[in-house]
């Protein structure tokens, strides 16, 4: 089978100031020893990986005091040159969502702000014609309801019931326009019944490569980019015909994010090929 790769516009932040000095999710643990360079040298082997597929990476400056800036897919949503800004759950993280904004105004984008707790494709992936929207730990349910009236994409809620899986996307992986990998048991039996019902042939990811954040994936539609310690989940996926990509980024997973938490996708329209 011959898989069209899809050349993407990316918006990543570099790891300057990361560390771990607070936990707001089961991965942080503020005793445990970081290694801020090892991060910028994991982060920029990412980057380089990006650009060697031929992708186009954009960089927004990071600001001194916000250690998980670096996350840039919660930064915001952004599809068919529109942008929802974001607004997080802790405090912690609140001084990254005016950075982000004034981000996309200065990129031209049609900026929307949010009406409730929203963290950007953290929770919310793009999947065809269709938005997935996780909620449970971060973004609240009620902004369900104005992601769809902002970009007018269907969204179907996924209910999270696993706080290691905290947003939608360390549970879940957008292949290509059709398919998704995805951690069963880090949803609701309702979600888990949804996911069956429109995603027949997802790929099911073992509980071994979801605790390496393996689902935690970049996909262009042919070269999925993903943890390199997720084996299983690479095998799996070159079985159906993708060519994997392995990253090392074990620091960052110190703060519980990987190559689709550093990556946010800036889509102007439909893409080319």
């Amino acid at each position: 089978m011959t898989m069209d790769a899809i050349r993407q516009r990316f918006l990543m932040c570099r790891p300057t100031y990361f560390a771990v000095d607070y936990a707001i999710n089961p991965w942080m643990d503020p005793t445990a020893p970081v290694d801020a360079d090892l991060a910028i040298r994991q982060w920029e082997q990412l980057r380089q990986v990006y650009r060697d597929l031929g992708h186009t990476v954009e960089e927004i400056a990071p600001v001194p005091g916000l250690p998980d800036m670096v996350f840039a897919a919660n930064g915001g949503t952004v599809i068919d040159g529109k942008a929802m800004a974001v607004q997080f759950r802790d405090p912690q993280r609140a001084d990254e969502a005016p950075a982000y904004r004034a981000w996309f105004e200065s990129a031209g984008f049609e900026l929307y702000d949010p009406k409730h707790v929203n963290e950007g494709e953290g929770d919310i992936l793009l999947v065809g014609d269709v938005l997935l929207a996780g909620t449970g730990f971060r973004t609240a349910h009620a902004s369900h309801a104005q992601l769809q009236e902002v970009f007018g994409y269907p969204v179907i809620t996924m209910q999270l019931v696993d706080p290691r899986f905290y947003h939608l996307d360390t549970a879940l992986t957008v292949l290509d326009e059709r398919t998704v990998a995805y951690l069963p048991e880090a949803f609701s039996p309702g979600s888990q019944a949804a996911l069956r019902r429109l995603f027949p042939d997802g790929v099911h990811a073992t509980m071994a490569d979801a605790e390496v954040l393996g689902l935690n994936a970049v996909s262009d539609g042919r070269h999925v980019v993903l943890p390199a310690q997720a084996t299983d989940l690479a095998a799996k996926l070159r079985d159906r015909g993708y060519e994997t990509i392995g990253v090392d980024l074990s620091e960052l997973r110190k703060a519980g994010g990987g190559p689709k938490c550093c990556t946010l996708r800036l889509r102007q329209g439909k893409a080319s090929k």
